[in-house]
């Protein structure tokens, strides 16, 4: 009933009738109109969720405790701190970062988003042209001396998108969906070059954010259709273009050259085989009977670091695997946290993980609108999902891949959006009316553009 009081409404104006002012000749707005409840209330906002704000700490404060043991590979001669201290500067810029943004009011990100999606396709196509060669892919380029991966704000352009688009009108056309699903191939597209994952992981969270934002299951069917064709047109486009052999892409891989010096990057189709194929032959061997070679060494130091965390760990900073494994403060760093935590501390942090999901899920319901709810699911989700993937991939019920722990796992973008998806949704809980009075719905409206105030049918009084 509120939510069709609330259409049946007229447009909101700027300015209410008011009294006629004596000294001006203009009109004085009355006291309590709707102008000056909207001004109050964005100016003295709720608090920001303290539950989402227990799950950001909780995370920082495991992240630095487990890159202090993680980062003994990248000690510095006489600077033994260097490693943590950089991490924790970068922890420190996040958490500045989702204060600031948590102070936005989420009406602000939708003129922001197409700005947002802009800036990463440009950041990712100037990374194809002239970026840094990392594990035989262009992956990262240097801005102001910061080495930025764009990679991870297309990822959060996929959750902004959905939402986006999603929100406006109330009905989901064929349209709607059609321009989710050309951004999202766009963006695999973009993607695809650099790994499979990244582009699989942006596809399951816009297909995730569709399911939350009520697509019939018929038109969801239709996207996965599309997803798979596009992935498959793909793959065999990189079967058919792959001429290098494994001595050249190892090269590659090392040095980001090929056999004449000259800067390459490798067609990763032989890769992703060679790990797919190590993943389906564990079951036919068993881990522990498995020889270390050059192309499993990673993974096998990983299973011996969970094999040694037995129940509750060998406690902080007494890791083991730490110094074997290359990438242990990046792509493995939940091996670290079972070896020096065990298994209870494994399974608290994933749970810590599903809380941030949970919680995001108990605003939404709680949100009038569709926009702010898919907003903060879609974050949720973004960070969640990533965090799901990499711990799959350590603890070997994936294929080896690369993928940051979010806010765990060293990296500066990495950890800047992660940020920035926490300051989103803590700035849903801040301004988006929940539960709210009558009044306070429809001043809440008054915001948004008319087209984007269509009633969130998972809310719950």
């Amino acid at each position: 009933m509120i939510e069709e009081d609330i259409h049946t409404q007229p447009a909101a104006q700027a300015f209410e009738p008011g009294e006629a002012d004596d000294n001006t000749g203009g009109t004085r707005r009355r006291p309590g109109s709707k102008i000056d409840r909207v001004t109050e209330a964005i100016a003295t906002p709720r608090k920001s969720d303290k539950y989402i704000w227990a799950v950001f700490i909780t995370l920082c404060v495991i992240s630095i405790i487990e890159q202090y043991s993680a980062s003994s590979r990248e000690i510095i001669a006489n600077n033994v701190m260097a490693p943590i201290i950089k991490h924790c500067a970068m922890l420190g810029m996040g958490a500045v970062a989702a204060i600031l943004v948590s102070r936005v009011p989420y009406k602000w990100f939708i003129p922001l988003t197409p700005v947002f999606i802009f800036v990463s396709i440009a950041l990712m196509l100037l990374v194809l042209w002239k970026g840094q060669i990392i594990n035989g892919a262009k992956r990262s380029i240097d801005i102001a001396g910061i080495a930025v991966q764009p990679a991870e704000f297309i990822k959060m352009s996929s959750v902004l998108v959905v939402a986006f688009v999603m929100s406006r009108g109330k009905e989901i056309t064929n349209m709607k969906v059609g321009v989710c699903v050309f951004f999202i191939l766009v963006f695999g597209g973009l993607l695809f070059s650099q790994g499979l994952t990244n582009t699989l992981l942006m596809m399951a969270i816009s297909s995730s954010m569709m399911l939350i934002g009520g697509i019939p299951w018929k038109k969801f069917l239709v996207v996965l259709l599309i997803y798979g064709a596009a992935g498959g047109i793909a793959v065999v486009y990189k079967i058919s273009t792959d001429t290098n052999d494994a001595r050249t892409e190892r090269n590659i891989m090392e040095t980001g050259r090929d056999a004449e010096g000259n800067e390459a990057t490798i067609n990763r189709m032989s890769l992703w085989k060679a790990r797919l194929d190590r993943f389906f032959d564990a079951d036919t061997v068993p881990k522990y009977r498995r020889v270390i070679t050059d192309n499993n060494r990673q993974e096998m130091h990983a299973y011996m670091a969970q094999a040694n965390g037995h129940i509750v760990g060998v406690m902080p900073g007494n890791s083991r695997e730490s110094a074997r494994l290359a990438l242990a403060n990046i792509d493995f760093v939940y091996s670290i946290v079972i070896e020096e935590l065990g298994l209870v501390g494994g399974i608290f942090l994933l749970l810590v993980y599903l809380s941030l999901l949970g919680r995001a899920g108990v605003i939404a319901m709680g949100c009038h609108r569709v926009f702010p709810a898919l907003l903060v699911l879609g974050m949720a989700v973004y960070v969640v999902l990533q965090a799901l993937c990499h711990m799959a991939i350590v603890t070997g019920a994936a294929p080896v891949s690369g993928q940051p722990l979010p806010l765990i796992s060293k990296g500066g973008t990495s950890i800047l959006t992660t940020s920035l998806a926490f300051g989103i949704m803590l700035s849903v809980s801040r301004f988006a009316v929940r539960k709210g009075k009558k009044q306070e719905i429809a001043d809440e409206a008054a915001t948004l553009p008319d087209d984007m105030q269509t009633p969130n049918p998972t809310f719950l009084k």
